[in-house]
């Protein structure tokens, strides 16, 4: 099976489709595929649930950045930077890994623990 992405203008993931390997021998023929499918006028991008390539499997809101060849998720709080390597979003300190479960707090910058 491979997973596509279906991208708007301003290359927002808006969904993933999945298709069987029989129509995309070649990523541009699986693409042509999904044209086939949602329309001539639609942008397609093949995606990789193990990540081995366009470095993370998206979801709707992912951006795809052509520069990069990634797709790369929301930013999920102002605090959280960039990782260039990893085309993710990283928070000023990291999470707890003492098997608890924690939730960000933005307005603290800090990790609290969940109930």
């Amino acid at each position: 099976m491979a997973h596509y992405a279906k991208l708007t203008t301003e290359n927002i993931v808006e969904t993933v489709i999945v298709i069987d390997n029989e129509h995309e021998p070649t990523e541009d023929q699986g693409i042509e595929y999904c044209r086939s499918l949602y329309g001539q006028d639609t942008q397609w991008r093949k995606a990789s649930y193990n990540r081995t390539i366009r470095k993370n499997f998206p979801g709707p809101g992912y951006y795809y950045d052509r520069y990069r060849d990634a797709f790369i998720p929301p930013r999920p709080y102002l605090s959280w930077t960039f990782n260039e390597e990893l085309c993710s979003w990283d928070p000023p300190t990291p999470e707890p890994k003492d098997g608890k479960l924690y939730r960000w707090d933005e307005y603290t910058a800090s990790w609290v623990l969940m109930p």
